[in-house]
């Protein structure tokens, strides 16, 4: 990517989407066109970015701004996400949306020419009992999660719309799964966010309320991997400065998979990840598990060593990235 290339942030308001945008900025690129469905985020305001508002579950809409733009390169930031809770209830929302969105963007990105493109996908796609740590050749070999499978299958269905346009059409879209992302932008409703913004929000209310507890859902024991935003936004735009043999080699060939997992390799069970945010936040009372709620899978950790293999590596470590999203949420909530 040359630092003049139009490059399109589809999602460009969201917390994935807005990362990428800081990163891209911070690289010295200067011809940033980002989407967002509702409104602009006041970091973003006076950034040099030409924002437009647009429904991207209106494919008409979508070819036309790809038509009218003509990006060179596109980041697929876009995507309707949200915790357990939020999977379990509205699972046809979940599967629609996602597919609606993503079919539009790589089917336009197809037919305008579009240089390279970038899916943001899901660690979610690999299957409920996967050997761990999961590896890309893991994908389709058992079943899903039952409470994300719609998510799973939209993304997992984004992956195999990338190496098909690969295989028959000569593109060059390429795909990432990060891991579980948190940080600045994270969405922390506690009706449909994920665990570790939901927990910030619990343990600050608990604070401020001087509760003597926080219940969490689940028994604590299920291990999880994080990843800072920004650290997901670095691992992405180097995945695109990838050379044309790079690429080759390592992220289109069929049938090898087309995208690349990123993570940071090192999880922690939740009740850990608890202990550090109640450290962070400063809440002294005591956790309670409420083991009648769902723990979702057993373990999910990323084997990232094609990643490394790559030329990239994770920086920002986890109490380092929750200290520094913390003090996000107090400036903004």
């Amino acid at each position: 990517m040359n630092k003049s290339d139009k490059i399109f942030i589809a999602g460009a308001s969201g917390m994935v989407g807005s990362a990428i945008i800081r990163n891209l900025l911070k690289k010295g690129y200067t011809n940033l066109l980002g989407s967002y469905h509702s409104k602009i985020l006041s970091e973003q305001k006076d950034k040099p970015i030409k924002f437009v508002k647009i429904d991207l579950l209106n494919q008409q809409a979508v070819n036309e701004l790809f038509t009218k733009e003509k990006p060179d390169y596109v980041f697929l930031a876009a995507a309707k996400v949200g915790g357990i809770h939020a999977n379990n209830t509205y699972p046809a929302q979940f599967i629609y949306e996602n597919l609606t969105i993503q079919n539009s963007i790589i089917h336009a990105a197809y037919k305008n020419k579009v240089k390279r493109l970038l899916f943001l996908g899901s660690s979610c796609i690999y299957p409920k009992l996967s050997p761990q740590p999961m590896k890309e050749e893991h994908l389709l070999t058992g079943t899903l999660e039952p409470t994300n499978e719609p998510y799973a299958i939209a993304k997992i269905a984004g992956i195999k719309m990338c190496e098909s346009y690969n295989r028959q059409y000569g593109t060059k879209f390429l795909a990432v799964m990060p891991t579980n992302l948190y940080g600045p932008n994270d969405n922390f409703d506690l009706e449909t966010s994920h665990v570790l913004p939901a927990l910030i929000r619990k343990f600050h209310e608990a604070k401020n309320n001087n509760d003597e507890k926080v219940t969490i859902w689940g028994t604590g024991s299920p291990k999880r991997e994080f990843l800072h935003v920004d650290d997901m936004a670095d691992g992405s735009i180097h995945i695109m400065l990838l050379s044309d043999e790079g690429i080759a080699q390592h992220l289109t060939q069929y049938p090898d998979p087309c995208f690349v997992n990123l993570g940071s390799g090192v999880d922690c069970t939740i009740k850990e990840l608890a202990l550090t945010i109640k450290k962070q936040v400063g809440f002294q009372g005591d956790l309670v598990f409420d083991k009648t709620k769902p723990d979702g899978t057993p373990k999910k950790l990323l084997e990232v060593s094609r990643l490394e293999h790559l030329g990239w590596q994770a920086k920002i470590d986890l109490e380092s990235g929750i200290k520094d999203t913390y003090h996000w949420f107090l400036d903004n909530y």
